[in-house]
């Protein structure tokens, strides 16, 4: 990747929020994940809906929640590998207290 194409992939919509150009795996990967996760909650509520036994559901609700911790460590990963390393290498250090904060949110 060169440089132009490093700096088109972070970029700051009209209301001044970053965004972030993903590659057409990177997206692929992501949806793909959401939408199994997405049909493992719809799963849920159908068992709720045919009043389902309780330690059931709670499987399947445990299911989900590895599901989206799995989602947000490859998101993570990918952010610190494009987004903060690249901001790092072009002296943003304020990236670096982002990413601290966003760790301290995800560890609560």
């Amino acid at each position: 990747m060169n440089d132009k194409e490093i700096k088109a992939e972070q970029k700051e919509c009209c209301c001044g929020c970053k965004t972030k150009e993903r590659s057409e795996k990177e997206y692929k990967d992501l949806i793909n994940r959401l939408n199994r996760i997405e049909g493992q909650v719809r799963g849920i509520r159908g068992m709720i809906e045919k009043s389902a036994y309780c330690p059931d559901i709670l499987v399947q609700v445990a299911a989900v929640n590895a599901a989206l911790n799995s989602f947000n460590k490859v998101l993570l990963s990918n952010h610190i590998r494009t987004c903060v390393a690249d901001d790092i290498r072009d002296g943003k250090d304020e990236t670096i207290d982002e990413l601290v904060k966003t760790l301290q949110k995800l560890m609560k």
